[in-house]
């Protein structure tokens, strides 16, 4: 897997304070996107065990509290990102159980094949559906246009 970027510390991307990595690879290349950068399953860097750990360690930092973390993009559930998000998302609910897992992902949660539900299954919130440029609002919390849904899941 590659990403575009880590952030640790984030207060855009979802409820409080939060890490957030962006990776790469989406087929959705949504008219309007502001991060098609993205879209290549090869752009940015390689996603590593040493950013792993820092993620988890960033989480776990007492310095700065974070609420949990956010998976942007691209796309998280892109097919070449499925094994090593579900490693990532498996690891923060077993060495981080009071984090909360954001993910926000083009694909509808009705239309998911096994592999990316399998994901969905470890994270909290997630935002689905592609961005729509003539439903675009600026004023939604967490979502670009008015189709995305945000589903809310108890773990």
């Amino acid at each position: 897997m590659y990403y575009s970027a880590y952030h640790s510390v984030d207060v855009i991307n979802g409820e409080g304070t939060r890490c957030c990595l962006f990776v790469s690879g989406c087929e959705h290349a949504c008219k309007g996107c502001y991060n098609q950068s993205t879209w290549r399953v090869d752009a940015g860097h390689v996603f590593s065990q040493a950013l792993e750990d820092q993620i988890i360690a960033d989480l776990t930092d007492s310095r700065i509290y974070r609420r949990g973390l956010s998976l942007s993009g691209g796309d998280p559930l892109h097919p070449a990102n499925l094994e090593a998000v579900l490693q990532l998302v498996t690891r923060v609910n077993t060495e981080c159980p009071d984090k909360d897992i954001w993910l926000w992902t083009g694909y509808q949660q009705a239309d998911l094949t096994p592999q990316q539900q399998a994901v969905v299954a470890l994270v909290d919130v997630l935002i689905d559906g592609k961005f729509e440029q003539d439903k675009a609002d600026p004023a939604l919390l967490w979502r670009g246009s008015s189709n995305q849904q945000i589903y809310r899941f108890k773990r």
